[in-house]
């Protein structure tokens, strides 16, 4: 029996969860296990019900979406973080992508690719290959400092350990970093691990981040 992936959403408006709630109901290894309207009321709701995946808002009062992921990364066994924004532009989302979001969406996505994002990110694999992500993430190079400290931090890894970290940055899954450098997934997932130890760093989104802001990818 396939294992369901538990999803919480997190967002002010009612309608957004509701639509949200409807369809991702509709699929079958889905399931909608709470709603929170804000990230005070996420942070609560995820204790009591343990989600594998976070549809998370920006904008929203008391605790917004950027301060209550960074909370929702730090503790143990966290839950993955897909935000939701309705600004392709907005600096917000790449601060929840350093705060150790997953990636992200514009709510205004199909349905069946936010259902496909859910379920990519609950096995690990963030959503890296819209190229807004990729646009916002490259921004990061302009940013001072960035360039070289993203390179003294690589330099800290192997040389395939660095070549994994550009496939990571170049939105690749672990199957096609396999392909590509003609080794097994499980001995990428193995690289992948030993950079987000060697790295202090949350999650392939973050290594993703480092890779463009050395102008890697």
């Amino acid at each position: 029996m396939a294992l369901v992936i538990r999803v919480l959403l997190v967002d002010d408006d009612a309608l957004v969860r509701a639509g949200l709630s409807m369809m991702l109901d509709g699929v079958g290894d889905i399931a909608v296990v709470a709603e929170a309207g804000d990230g005070r009321e996420a942070l609560t709701a995820a204790d009591a019900h343990r989600p594998d995946v976070v549809l998370m808002d920006l904008q929203m009062p008391n605790v917004d979406g950027i301060a209550a992921t960074g909370r929702l990364r730090a503790r143990p066994r966290p839950p993955e973080v897909i935000v939701l924004t309705t600004f392709d532009t907005d600096e917000n989302v790449l601060r929840a992508l350093r705060a150790g979001a997953a990636g992200f969406l514009l709510k205004d996505t199909p349905p069946a690719q936010i259902a496909e994002a859910v379920a990519r990110v609950a096995a690990g694999d963030p959503i890296l290959s819209p190229a807004i992500t990729r646009r916002l993430m490259a921004r990061t190079v302009a940013q001072a400092g960035a360039y070289e400290r993203a390179r003294t931090a690589l330099a800290a890894l192997t040389p395939r350990e660095h070549e994994v970290a550009v496939l990571v940055g170049s939105g690749d899954t672990n199957a096609e970093i396999a392909t590509a450098l003609a080794m097994n997934v499980t001995t990428v997932k193995s690289h992948v691990s030993s950079i987000l130890t060697k790295l202090a760093l949350d999650n392939r989104t973050q290594i993703a981040l480092l890779a463009h802001d050395a102008d890697l990818v």
